[in-house]
């Protein structure tokens, strides 16, 4: 990978996640990227972007070249070295789980997600790098369930994070989420029905990448959401597997951490934010420009400065938003750039 700055992989160690429920990793590869100016001096400070990949995504993957696409730590590393975004440290924490993704949370179903990025790597980076180690000098911006998780972030630890990014981020669970109900019931079929068959299918898998997307998503944040350590699954699902109905007492758990309910609680860390973009296409499968929608009613409501964007295209393929949302970043951290 020909870059203009340095990408480093740091093997970061969690007691937050030690023991999790899912036996996933304690240790954890994280990449790292210093801009180009990073190693001619000693003195100046950076700010920090954490990177939130979406569900399903591995951000060791993150560094991987392809023949025809950038990569995120490329596109950051270009638009960088043109002037259109900047001179920071872009950090893409690991939130994997074996079910695919932990939105970045504290779940019993999962584990302490949210407490190993805000408690642990936040602190891990600013010991380890020259970093503008205040909430002006940070940035959280993700994209699908990483845009969610920006989005959530960012209202619940300002004192960590004083701009968020979210791209199609998750959001407006009744439409989003139920949409893909009905679609469960129809993929169970192929499991006569039966969910513990389809979860023990999912466990031996070596190819999960073939299994069917609703039921994969479904089961993850079912383990985030609505977590039931006690139950034959771990977690207990929100709808009904032979109606798709939706089951009101479960799903009433997953609107708890609907971004566009959550942000009447959270409308003073969302005002002191000092950038909040996010956008979605008018194209997206999950409907998750009607949920941005929905929150920048919201925010408006609440008197919340942001800046809601919408663009032609779908949820898929959208790499190319990235380039906006660090244009954003680039003039949110023009003062700490300049020293202030």
């Amino acid at each position: 990978m020909a870059l203009h700055g340095k990408l480093l992989m740091e093997t970061v160690g969690s007691l937050a996640l030690k023991g999790n429920p899912l036996g996933d990793p304690r240790l954890r590869e994280v990449p790292v990227y210093l801009p180009a100016s990073y190693t001619e001096g000693t003195e100046r400070r950076y700010p920090v972007i954490y990177f939130l990949v979406g569900f399903t995504g591995y951000p060791k993957a993150m560094a991987q070249t392809h023949p025809f696409r950038e990569n995120v730590i490329e596109r950051f590393d270009r638009l960088v070295a043109a002037g259109r975004a900047p001179e920071a440290i872009l950090v893409v924490p690991d939130g994997f789980t074996r079910y695919g993704g932990s939105q970045y949370l504290n779940s019993e179903g999962t584990g302490r997600y949210e407490d190993h990025l805000v408690g642990e790597l936040v602190g891990y980076i600013d010991g380890r790098y020259r970093t503008a180690a205040s909430p002006a000098g940070r940035a959280v911006m993700g994209k699908s369930s990483g845009g969610y998780a920006a989005w959530v972030l960012a209202m619940r630890h300002p004192e960590a994070f004083g701009h968020c990014v979210s791209h199609s981020g998750d959001s407006l669970f009744e439409v989003s989420c139920v949409a893909d109900f009905p679609k469960c019931v129809n993929e169970l079929e192929a499991y006569g029905g039966d969910f513990m068959a389809f979860l023990d299918a999912f466990r031996s898998a070596p190819d999960k990448a073939s299994l069917p997307h609703s039921l994969v998503n479904v089961t993850a944040m079912s383990s985030v959401y609505s977590p039931n350590p006690k139950g034959p699954w771990g977690f207990d699902l929100p709808f009904d597997v032979r109606t798709g109905q939706v089951v009101e007492k479960v799903f009433s758990r997953w609107l708890a951490h609907d971004p566009v309910r959550l942000a009447a609680k959270h409308a003073k860390a969302l005002r002191g934010l000092k950038t909040l973009y996010f956008d979605a296409g008018t194209k997206d499968e999950f409907y998750l420009h009607l949920g941005a929608r929905a929150l920048s009613r919201e925010l408006k409501s609440l008197k919340v400065p942001h800046v809601h964007e919408e663009h032609g295209g779908g949820h898929m393929n959208i790499d190319g938003r990235y380039d906006e949302g660090f244009a954003r970043l680039k003039a949110g951290f023009a003062a700490v750039v300049r020293g202030r």
